[in-house]
């Protein structure tokens, strides 16, 4: 369901905060949903009972990303999606310097709530009245000020602000991505228009270079916990190519180049690296395998190789136990002649999916765990043999 502003109020209410604390620990999961949304409809109308179970699933769902806090906040399921990670917030609410901040398309409050936790001077707008009511109430549950206010940013924007943020809509009406930065909810188009000291764009971190090529700026790719998870356009910093982010427990990385770097191509040897996605993304692979005196399998694939251990935290090192070129049969009867029952496979320019791979496979019964790394060679597919468990980049990395 769509929540209105009636609702909002109603959520808010004592009555509604107290079935959202004694449902809390139930069990709203598939066939159980329509247990409770019965049980709720017994002392709540059909609109509220649908409001709370929707808030329960939603605080549920929001949970790992507001850890300690989802429960006091509101969400709509768009606006959940489109928030960024709070670690990531927060990296952004840091770096800017600017006193103060206008979040544009600021939704259910999120990232204007990390501005102001920062000490920042922070103004939400957004054009959905509803929206603005749940930013509000997460501004008071979370006990942060702010302020929001419901506008059509096509048709003005205050002024008095020394940042922009702007977060348009990547997804239509029906859901489905928008992948032309034009056809965002605003189009990146109307940020030309506006006069700040600092603007940052958010993008999705998909988002085609080629698009951006006339705005100039420079473009950040951002990760965390081994995933990527944003781009950012800072309109008004000097040119330059993109960059890769990595947060971290400390704050966070950066990786950069001033000009091109070429890696040597050379087969498996003794360790694989996986590159950062941020690396990937920001077309840095060549400068980290020059760094780390590294080669490419392929000129065309993001994976490296090395003769030691790279303890780099840019990449996941995975110890290379053996390699061939790739035939079915022949790779069968590799793993079953060392007991091999386990397999996790990694691809890359590799035409099956893992799952058909396994099953051709046909893995016997035994007591052995690989990592099969399939990709290409100078052009040709081949199996790379490793063992189960990589070394590097942590699989799981908070921010203080």
């Amino acid at each position: 369901m769509s929540l209105t502003l009636a609702d909002i109020e109603f959520l808010r209410s004592d009555r509604a905060r107290e079935f959202l604390a004694k449902c809390k620990e139930c069990d709203h999961a598939g066939p159980n949903e329509l247990a409770l949304l019965s049980r709720l409809r017994e002392s709540l109308r059909p609109r509220q009972a649908s409001a709370v179970l929707q808030t329960l699933k939603l605080r549920a769902k929001a949970e790992t990303k507001f850890l300690g806090q989802a429960q006091k906040m509101l969400f709509t399921d768009a606006g959940l999606q489109q928030t960024s990670q709070p670690a990531i917030s927060k990296y952004r609410a840091r770096k800017l310097a600017s006193q103060s901040v206008l979040d544009l398309c600021c939704g259910i409050g999120a990232d204007t709530l990390a501005f102001a936790a920062a000490g920042h001077e922070a103004r939400g707008l957004d054009i959905d009245p509803v929206r603005i009511a749940i930013a509000r109430h997460n501004a008071d549950e979370l006990d942060l000020v702010a302020q929001f206010e419901a506008a059509d940013i096509r048709q003005s924007i205050p002024a008095s602000h020394d940042c922009i943020f702007f977060d348009p809509g990547r997804r239509d009406a029906q859901g489905r991505r928008i992948h032309n930065v034009e056809r965002y909810r605003p189009p990146l188009s109307l940020a030309r228009e506006w006069n700040a000291r600092e603007i940052l764009v958010k993008l999705s971190p998909a988002v085609d270079l080629r698009q951006l090529e006339r705005y100039g700026g420079c473009v950040e790719f951002i990760s965390l916990a081994g995933n990527l998870t944003e781009a950012l356009l800072w309109l008004n910093h000097p040119s330059a190519p993109p960059k890769a982010t990595q947060i971290t427990e400390g704050g966070a990385l950066h990786f950069g180049h001033e000009r091109e770097a070429r890696a040597n191509i050379a087969p498996p040897s003794g360790w694989l690296l996986e590159p950062d996605p941020a690396i990937i993304r920001a077309g840095l692979v060549q400068n980290l395998a020059v760094i780390l005196d590294a080669a490419l399998l392929d000129e065309t694939i993001a994976y490296m190789t090395s003769d030691r251990e790279s303890d780099s935290p840019w990449g996941r090192c995975w110890q290379i136990l053996d390699w061939m070129p790739f035939q079915l049969k022949r790779l069968r009867r590799y793993l079953a002649e060392r007991n091999v029952s386990k397999v996790t496979v990694k691809k890359r320019g590799f035409p099956l999916s893992p799952e058909e791979l396994i099953a051709k496979l046909r893995l016997q019964k035994g007591e052995e765990e690989r990592v099969l790394v399939m990709t290409r060679h100078r052009g040709k597919p081949i199996a790379i043999i490793c063992c189960p468990r990589p070394f590097g980049q942590n699989e799981r990395i908070s921010y203080n």
